[in-house]
């Protein structure tokens, strides 16, 4: 996540939904497939915006990239659908075409998101 008071927000919300869910952050992009890997982790959830180092093009890099190094692990994208509607887009057929496991939209509830990430 580009903003870490986002990402505190996100985990607050999976963990006080289930307890049993382990969240881990990683200081930079290149470091998330070695921490999927680690960690062996179930689920990815990443942020896509316009900006580098979170867009469309690099997350999917980096989702391949964790897929390669964790193929167990599921990816979700997350993206404010109402910032960017073509992003939105974009991301939604990235899931169409089988590049991600799932997407949310940023304007979802925590319960929402925690339902998401226990179905995968």
């Amino acid at each position: 996540m580009q903003c870490r008071m986002f990402a505190d927000a996100i985990s607050k919300a999976l963990t006080d939904s289930d307890p049993d869910f382990s969240i881990r952050f990683t200081e930079s992009p290149d470091d998330t497939a070695n921490v999927c890997k680690s960690s062996r982790a179930y689920a990815l959830i990443m942020e896509v915006t316009g900006h580098n180092p979170w867009s469309l093009k690099e997350r999917l890099q980096l989702c391949n990239e964790v897929k390669r190094k964790s193929p167990e692990c599921k990816v979700v994208f997350l993206v404010d659908e109402k910032a960017d509607t073509n992003l939105a887009g974009e991301v939604r057929q990235a899931k169409k075409d089988g590049f991600i496991d799932n997407f949310i939209y940023g304007s979802v509830s925590p319960t929402y998101l925690s339902a998401v990430i226990d179905t995968l």
